[in-house]
C-alpha cells in the first residue's frame, strides 16, 4: 500500500498530494493529514473520483485509505 504523509502541511498540499498518488494507483493509498478539513477534503476528492474512501481518526492526525 502506498502511503502519503501529508501532515503538517497547508491547503491545497494534501490534495495535491493525494491527487498525484492516485493516478495510476493499483493498490489502496493511504493519506495522513492533520486537520479534519482535510481529511474531509481528501474524502470529497476521492468520492468525485469513483473511489471508496475509509478514515479513522489516530493520536493527533487522520488516516484515509482509499482503494
Amino acid at each position: 500500500m502506498k502511503e502519503v504523509d501529508a501532515r503538517g502541511l497547508s491547503c491545497p498540499e494534501p490534495l495535491m498530494m493525494t491527487a498525484q498518488a492516485l493516478k495510476g494507483a493499483s493498490e489502496p493509498v493511504k493519506i495522513l493529514v492533520t486537520e479534519a478539513h482535510q481529511r474531509t477534503n481528501v474524502e470529497k476528492y476521492a468520492r468525485d473520483h469513483g473511489k471508496d474512501p475509509v478514515s479513522t481518526e489516530k493520536d493527533g492526525y487522520f488516516e484515509v485509505v482509499i482503494g
